[in-house]
């Protein structure tokens, strides 16, 4: 039978358990000394209430709260709600993630990333789900059997501790990346817009890129798009794109064996000579003479 947070008042610093509970009013989890590990809630549904030391604060659908290990803690349904619907995880940090929960910090050792945005949330469901399951991973098995989601599973062997580690760590960069702490939010709001934009482009310089396509994705007109984005850059668009898409083409004439036209296609550009004049613009010479040199090949 297998060991669940349930049957640990107080889970060990060094036990690894993560698990999804769906609770009525009335559910309530009070540690009078804290917890040795750190914990984790995601909420799917309904709201909570969260309280470490003297911090308070709700949470609600697409909210992550992380509670550090030795402050007393009391969390529960929250007043009035119907339900409490979250993931949760104990577990002992990395010290990389320090530095990723540091601008959300609430005191107390409690960080809220609360307004997690909804693209995001079935990226975070899916690591959650793989999380249980990988709890329950052995080496030499050709499968595991698919978790039941409201079982708990504790991470006993090294390599299921590191798969869930893994697992929790991509649900943190998921949300601290994707959220915005508060004191962020008072900023003009097309700074932000322009981020985003910048953020598609080098995510994927390849991708069809427009005035327009990118204007549909930060929500703005392709004409407020193109002025503000201008404005906060000194370029157009579509400069930044073809600059993008040249350094990408670059780094695939360095480290691949592609030809200079499977490039071309990779890194968007519509054929090989509007490729060629692109580069040679950002980079002053074509892309065969870029490789060659590259690979202190001659003539």
């Amino acid at each position: 039978m297998p060991v669940t947070a349930e049957d640990l008042s107080v889970p060990a610093a060094e036990l690894l358990i993560v698990g999804h509970y769906d609770k009525a009013p009335g559910y309530a989890t009070r540690r009078p000394t804290g917890s040795p590990s750190w914990l984790l809630l995601w909420t799917e549904a309904g709201e909570g209430l969260v309280e470490q030391g003297g911090t308070s604060f709700a949470t609600g659908a697409g909210d992550l709260a992380v509670l550090g290990s030795g402050v007393a803690q009391h969390y529960r349904v929250r007043a009035g709600a119907e339900r409490w619907r979250f993931w949760w995880a104990h577990f002992q940090p990395r010290p990389g993630w320090a530095a990723w929960l540091a601008p959300y910090a609430e005191g107390d050792g409690c960080h809220l990333v609360a307004g997690v945005p909804p693209y995001v949330h079935e990226r975070v469901d899916l690591a959650f789900r793989r999380a249980l399951q990988d709890a329950r991973w052995t080496p030499g098995l050709a499968r595991v059997a698919p978790a039941e989601a409201r079982v708990p599973a504790l991470a006993v062997g090294g390599p299921a501790r590191e798969l869930v580690l893994g697992a929790v760590e991509e649900v943190l960069v998921l949300a601290t990346a994707s959220a915005r702490p508060e004191d962020t939010r008072t900023g003009e709001e097309g700074d932000e817009r322009v981020r985003r934009a910048l953020a598609i482009i080098a995510a994927e310089p390849g991708a069809p890129h427009s005035v327009a396509s990118l204007a549909r994705a930060v929500a703005l007109s392709p004409s407020r798009f193109a002025h503000l984005f201008a404005e906060e850059t000194g370029q157009t668009p579509m400069r930044v794109v073809r600059r993008a898409r040249a350094r990408h083409a670059a780094s695939l004439l360095e480290v691949t064996d592609m030809d200079v036209g499977q490039v071309a296609v990779a890194c968007g550009f519509v054929s090989p000579f509007h490729f060629s004049r692109a580069f040679g613009k950002e980079y002053g010479m074509p892309p065969r003479e870029y490789r060659a040199r590259l690979r202190g090949v001659s003539g």
